[in-house]
């Protein structure tokens, strides 16, 4: 069943050609292809016979019998069938050039976008960068008043490390100046009294 080729049925008709039709015109023949098999073979459908009927072709002009008539119905179609191609043609060139322009538009709104993108990008990288400029300086200048502020604490520690040694040295000299001389200091760890 895959191999087989559908079955085709050619019907003609066998009319006597016209004795003024020009010798080139062919009959016209219908051709009506079976659908494909079907799971299951169905006999009550028919196949159905279409017959194409030919316009008869203009007959010949012909000068003794109103050719001049014939000409110019022959010539008003042929008018007519130039119109309409140029119309077509027309018709044609048209839709291409909207369809151009329409591409136009699309490629300069696509630019556009892609330049205000970048106008965008490029402001918000120089926003960041005098951001990261200013968050430097501030940093900096955090770092200096830190370093002060250490420097001041320092000082402090020197100063209260000075004034401990000084007060030790005074310490010292009136302990051993009461030894020396045998008497007790009058106040005696701040709270027993003499």
């Amino acid at each position: 069943m895959e191999g087989e080729k559908p079955k085709v049925e050619e019907v003609g008709g066998t009319a006597e050609p016209h004795p003024h039709a020009p010798v080139d015109v062919a009959e016209e023949k219908a051709v009506v292809t079976a659908p494909p098999p079907a799971a299951e073979p169905d006999d009550t459908k028919a196949l159905a016979i279409v017959e194409k009927v030919a316009e008869p072709a203009p007959p010949a002009l012909d000068k003794d019998s109103g050719g001049s008539i014939n000409r110019d119905a022959v010539l008003a179609k042929v008018e007519s069938e130039k119109k309409l191609s140029l119309i077509k043609a027309w018709e044609e060139n048209e839709k291409t050039k909207a369809e151009n322009k329409f591409q136009k538009r699309l490629s300069e709104i696509g630019s556009w976008e892609n330049a205000q993108k970048a106008a965008l990008e490029a402001k918000l990288k120089s926003l960041e960068e005098s951001y990261e400029k200013k968050k430097a300086a501030c940093a900096e200048t955090m770092k200096n008043k830190v370093a002060i502020v250490h420097k001041s604490a320092e000082e402090k520690r020197a100063i209260a490390e000075a004034k401990k040694g000084e007060e030790l040295l005074v310490a010292e000299e009136k302990a051993a100046k009461y030894r020396a001389t045998g008497l007790t200091p009058k106040k005696l760890f701040g709270c027993f009294g003499s």
